[in-house]
């Protein structure tokens, strides 16, 4: 997926930077700047890129949104404005979730274009966009922070295809074996008769909603064994 997130007459420094770091946060490099009111070298800007000076580094910077057009194979446009009569097109939109998937089915130059700091895209900008994608915010105050939409948005792309890291959990062997742990450990402290049985599946069901993995399980393990010897030895 070759992605391009385009900034359409960016007004302040500090959200263009701080647009630069989400970008590298989710793994996204390609930036374009529309006409923007400053120069990407100014302080606010490289202070709040923080880390993603090269995304700065390497921003493509065009004249007009014309310009962009013409560079762009695919273009997506974002607003906090939608239509919900059948018959009004221009602001019809899909839902950044489902745009999320959809995505990684485009092909050629990919550009998610975000609107001016305090009106958005033009209706004119608007028409030259192949799709409309929204974040759906409260109808009390709908328009985000530049920077953080986003950042809501790229997280949903990322978030899309992301595959953590392989969790291996505990057998039903193994966790049956903590639980007699557990119970020695009771018998060790003296803890009272009377208390044991809800005390045990207490722990059960504790252990059952941690989902505990086999890293998990030998530590407790360790930890148990420990602790029975500990108190052993003081009887």
């Amino acid at each position: 997926m070759d992605a391009f997130i385009i900034l359409v007459e960016p007004k302040y420094p500090g959200n263009t930077g701080s647009v630069a770091r989400v970008m590298k946060n989710f793994g996204f490099s390609n930036l374009i700047l529309v006409n923007p009111a400053f120069s990407i070298d100014e302080d606010e800007c490289r202070k709040y890129a923080m880390h993603a000076q090269d995304v700065l580094d390497n921003a493509l910077i065009l004249s007009s949104f014309e310009e962009l057009v013409d560079s762009i194979d695919y273009l997506v446009g974002t607003t906090s404005i939608e239509s919900r009569n059948d018959r009004h097109h221009l602001r019809k939109v899909m839902m950044v979730k489902d745009f999320a998937r959809e995505i990684y089915k485009m092909d050629g130059r990919i550009g998610i274009a975000f609107g001016r700091e305090d009106y958005g895209l033009l209706n004119s900008e608007i028409e030259k966009c192949d799709l409309l994608v929204k974040i759906p915010t409260s109808d009390v105050y709908p328009s985000m922070n530049l920077s953080h939409a986003v950042a809501v948005l790229l997280y949903e792309i990322f978030s899309s295809r992301y595959e953590p890291e392989e969790r291996i959990l505990a057998s039903g062997m193994e966790k049956e074996k903590m639980y007699e742990f557990f119970d020695a450990l009771l018998d060790a402290i003296n803890y009272p008769e009377y208390k044991k049985e809800n005390t045990r599946i207490l722990f059960r069901r504790v252990m059952g909603r941690s989902m505990l993995s086999r890293w998990e399980y030998h530590t407790l393990m360790g930890v148990f064994k420990k602790a029975i010897r500990a108190a052993e030895k003081k009887k």
